[in-house]
């Protein structure tokens, strides 16, 4: 595999990386130069209908790093406990001796209406996707900072953290948040030259697969609501490599003077 070079001596820090877009991103950056520092929990979650990511997962994404010519520290590690997800990202700048790129992917996701989301299932959600991206940037800063030598974040938002997406209320209130948060901290860390932005996906093919609950969803009220998921280009699914590609150039000097910005990935969906 080979690359432009353009992370070259950069090491890159993204969770949830033993599968899907962060496994993607992981072999986007290693392929144009940067060392990786992989986290993912490896388990199963009490509110997804679909199985978590495994240690062989993980196991995969090292392999693929190492086969595009770059070193990885991949530990196990849950983006809800701070104390647990800073000691993996100190094993890594350990290892390689700085840091340069900060993706917070790890997130889950379930449909449901609104109003039948149990208080045990909004928790969750709110912890893994909300808390865990706070905790991941929380983490990183201090290292970006005294660095002194600038950075890159890119939070993994979706394109319900741009609209209404219907049977995703806690979802999307997380991904909302992350807007918040992305946008605060650019306006925070902008004297350092560390840059925060977002990127909203539509549908990913990944092992994140939500047809269980939003199949019978969208077959029950697909009279009402099915214009809401229209989109301008005629593609109905993304691949992680093509949500990869942007994170990667949002993370690069091409994208040196943005921060703040809510970037679609999303077929114009949002423009709809």
């Amino acid at each position: 595999m080979s690359g432009s070079g353009r992370f070259s001596g950069q090491v890159a820090f993204i969770t949830g990386a033993a599968r899907g877009q962060g496994r993607a991103e992981a072999v986007k950056f290693a392929s144009e130069g940067a060392d990786i520092i992989a986290v993912d929990v490896c388990a199963e979650f009490d509110s997804t209908s679909y199985p978590g990511a495994t240690r062989a997962d993980l196991d995969e994404t090292v392999r693929l790093v190492e086969e595009a010519g770059r070193k990885i520290v991949a530990s196990v590690a849950d983006t809800r406990d701070f104390e647990g997800l800073s000691a993996a990202l100190k094993a890594g700048t350990d290892a390689f001796g700085r840091l340069d790129a900060v993706i917070a992917n790890a997130g889950i996701c379930t449909g449901r209406m609104s109003w039948e989301i149990t208080s045990a299932e909004w928790q969750e959600m709110i912890d893994v996707n909300l808390t865990g991206t706070f905790n991941t940037a929380k983490a990183a800063i201090p290292y970006l900072i005294e660095q002194g030598e600038g950075g890159a974040m890119v939070f993994t938002s979706s394109e319900s953290g741009l609209k209404g997406t219907p049977f995703t209320a806690h979802y999307s209130a997380t991904k909302f948040g992350i807007v918040g948060l992305a946008k605060t901290m650019a306006n925070e860390l902008g004297e350092h030259k560390i840059r925060v932005n977002t990127v909203h996906p539509a549908g990913v093919r990944t092992g994140m697969d939500m047809s269980a609950d939003m199949n019978p969803l969208m077959d029950k009220y697909a009279h009402t609501l099915s214009p809401i998921f229209m989109n301008s280009l005629p593609y109905e699914i993304l691949e992680a490599e093509d949500v990869a590609d942007v994170v990667a150039w949002l993370c690069s000097d091409e994208a040196k003077y943005m921060t703040g910005v809510r970037l679609p990935v999303d077929f114009g969906n949002s423009n709809r």
